[in-house]
This record gives C-alpha cells, sequence and structure tokens, in this order.
C-alpha cells in the first residue's frame, strides 16, 4: 500500500474538507482519504498508487488547488 500526501488550498471549512474527501475516496484504486483542514493537506492511501494528474483534476474542477506534497 503507498500513501501520498497532496496539498490543497482553498478549504476554508468542514465542509469544504469533507467534500475534498468525498472527491477523493471515489477515484479509482484509492483505499483511504485523510483531510487536516489546519494544515491544508490531503493524504491518500492506495493499494498501487494513485494518478496524481487526476487527484490534481478532480481538486482543481471542485475550485481547490492541489499539488504532491
Amino acid at each position: 500500500m503507498s500513501t501520498t500526501v497532496y496539498k490543497v488550498t482553498g478549504m476554508t471549512c468542514n465542509s469544504c474538507a469533507n467534500k475534498v474527501k468525498n472527491l477523493l475516496s471515489e477515484l479509482d484504486g484509492v483505499d483511504a482519504v485523510e483531510v487536516d483542514l489546519a494544515a491544508g493537506r490531503a493524504t491518500l492511501r492506495a493499494d498501487h498508487g494513485v494518478d496524481d494528474a487526476r487527484v490534481v483534476e478532480t481538486l482543481e474542477e471542485a475550485g481547490y488547488e492541489a499539488a504532491r506534497a
């Protein structure tokens, strides 16, 4: 299992953090997601890694900025 951390900007409240968690949880291959609102981070766990471009694209389409940390 691999763990990947992304810096996510634009989250301003718990609702945003929940939205990010739900969006990332739906991506293929993602087993678990933890979002730290205060730190502006999302941590993904997956059996075979995740497609960085897809993660960033998903978050940007929802109005957030993201990059692999």
